[in-house]
């Protein structure tokens, strides 16, 4: 894994690990990701953005339909960590016996988490390899509690068996990052209408 001062100094500034929710005709798809960023401190205009690297399945999907499921994950859900952040959804159906509800706006919402929220996407930002994607919060739902996870706690408890995989899944995604050209100007059309 690359490193140096800056990047970890940046490491403090990680969200809470969350497991992200979407749809596209039908097909679901959960992800895991760091970079969830509360966008709005009112609690009469509830946002949140979501910094999505682009060869993600959830990146397609989100992008197509303009909606995500946000779940905020509990310290002991190194399994769906696992599930959902170690694979690719073009591989498997990584839902496939989780147990969920669909929202309103048909986004899968974990039944296993901490609090879930449906998010409905109100503009993007081109970052390169990623896009951040602002979305107004629909609807929350509060669920078990515990304390939530973090990326300072899921990197000094990561289970040993785990250690080496995602090593490796963290220094390709390092060099996709490299490969990636800089950021463009590109509009978002808005969600493909079905």
């Amino acid at each position: 894994m690359l490193t140096d001062t800056s990047y970890e100094l940046l490491r403090l500034l990680a969200s809470p690990v969350v497991a992200v929710t979407s749809v596209s005709k039908a097909r679901l798809n959960g992800m895991i990701l760091d970079s969830a960023i509360r966008a709005s401190i009112s609690p009469q205009v509830p946002r949140i953005s979501v910094y999505v690297h682009k060869w993600h399945l959830s990146h397609d999907y989100i992008w197509e339909t303009g909606v995500y499921g946000l779940h905020l994950l509990r310290q002991d859900q190194f399994d769906l960590i696992h599930r959902l952040g170690f694979a690719s959804g073009r591989e498997q159906d990584k839902l496939a016996g989780l147990a969920y509800t669909k929202g309103p706006l048909g986004v899968p919402l974990l039944d296993d988490c901490r609090a879930g929220f449906e998010c409905r996407v109100v503009n993007t930002m081109d970052a390169g390899a990623s896009t951040c994607f602002l979305a107004d919060i629909v609807a929350t739902y509060p669920r078990s509690g515990g304390n939530v996870m973090t990326a300072d706690y899921f990197r000094a408890n990561l289970p040993a068996e785990w250690r080496e995989e995602f090593a490796i899944n963290y220094r390709e995604a390092q060099e996709r990052i490299a490969k990636a050209p800089g950021p463009q100007q590109i509009l978002w059309p808005g969600p493909k209408r079905i």
